[in-house]
């Protein structure tokens, strides 16, 4: 456990102010009264989050629950779950504990496995919001790596304050209420507000690329330009505003291709569709199989199925993830989920 040297709490501070301002700008991502769920992985950020939204409580009325995973990767981790415990019940802050039975495989399973663990709890728990520590450190990153695995411009907006924990419609929020904040700053929080931190050694495991992209590239581009990793990550916010503000022109664009007879929304009219810039064609399609199946194509297969939508290109049939299929023939684009068996049909 890492304890800062002679710091005293302070009741409120450029921080606290900072995040009020942010939290009344934005009313929507903590609404007043609501329980939260926080997950807490005793890192900098989780643990600024963690005392700043403990300390708005009065100003903003939220009950607040800890979540605490251990993935079972470290044999010290279970100690420094119970060492967190010990401090949440100092702070009055009631905290859930798990651990993972078997150990997640990687990375990408133990996201899994902690977003499942976090989406059953805020159930449980009634809770309509999951908090993240995620800064404008995390974003910048997270748009860098995107954008070297060539993402589309959604990838671009990774990161976002708000999302949805699954696709129904009750599902839990998952938010990011402290994006305005580097990890410069969530240190300064730490250290003036003399907050205890259990830091994950992971985090300096140069396998993961992500690290690598902290250690090595920011300090780079930091160096050139001083202040990079705001910019990107305010990029990013402006981007996300742009796309969404796109979205209802999409949608529009969409009823006016939908396919005669099709209140489902799941055909589109094949010749006019083909006949727009591959550009919007694109921005169409994309945008319509995430709406219709909650499906996202990677950049070159949405490229070659723009393709073969062309006019002159005759039927064809396109087998997507989950068991989704994708059928046209010269008139329409047909969408079958997985349990329709007519695909011929197109």
């Amino acid at each position: 456990m890492i304890l800062p040297s002679e710091a005293t709490a302070a009741p409120w501070s450029d921080h606290h102010r900072r995040l009020h301002r942010h939290l009344l700008g934005r009313p929507e991502l903590l609404p007043a009264g609501s329980p939260l769920l926080l997950a807490v992985s005793g890192g900098q950020d989780s643990m600024a989050l963690t005392v700043l939204l403990a300390d708005l409580r009065r100003l903003h009325g939220w009950p607040l629950t800890l979540w605490h995973g251990d993935h079972g990767w470290r044999a010290e981790a279970a100690e420094q779950a119970r060492a967190l415990a010990t401090w949440a019940e100092t702070q009055q802050l009631p905290l859930r504990l798990e651990r993972a039975e078997p150990p997640p495989a990687g990375e990408a399973a133990a996201r899994s496995w902690r977003y499942g663990c976090l989406k059953r709890t805020a159930r449980e728990l009634g809770c309509r919001h999951v908090v993240t520590g995620h800064t404008a450190s995390d974003r910048a990153e997270t748009v860098l790596l995107n954008l070297a695995r060539g993402s589309h411009l959604r990838g671009l907006t990774s990161l976002r304050a708000s999302r949805a924990l699954g696709p129904e419609p009750e599902a839990p929020l998952l938010v990011r209420p402290l994006l305005p904040f580097s990890r410069h700053d969530t240190a300064r929080v730490c250290r003036e507000l003399g907050v205890p931190l259990w830091p994950d050694p992971s985090n300096e495991d140069g396998r993961f690329g992500r690290n690598r992209v902290r250690a090595e590239v920011m300090p780079v581009l930091e160096a050139l330009h001083p202040g990079a990793g705001r910019r990107i990550a305010a990029q990013a916010e402006r981007l996300e505003a742009e796309l969404g503000a796109q979205e209802q022109l999409l949608e529009l664009a969409l009823a006016g291709l939908a396919a005669p007879g099709n209140p489902s929304g799941r055909s589109l009219a094949r010749r006019p569709l083909g006949q727009l810039a591959l550009a919007n064609r694109r921005r169409l399609l994309r945008h319509w199989l995430g709406r219709q199946a909650g499906l996202a194509l990677e950049a070159g297969a949405l490229e070659d199925l723009c393709r073969r939508l062309e006019p002159r290109r005759g039927p064809g049939q396109l087998d997507l993830a989950g068991g989704w299929r994708l059928c046209w023939d010269r008139s329409k684009l047909g969408l079958h989920d997985p349990g329709d068996h007519r695909h011929g049909d197109g």
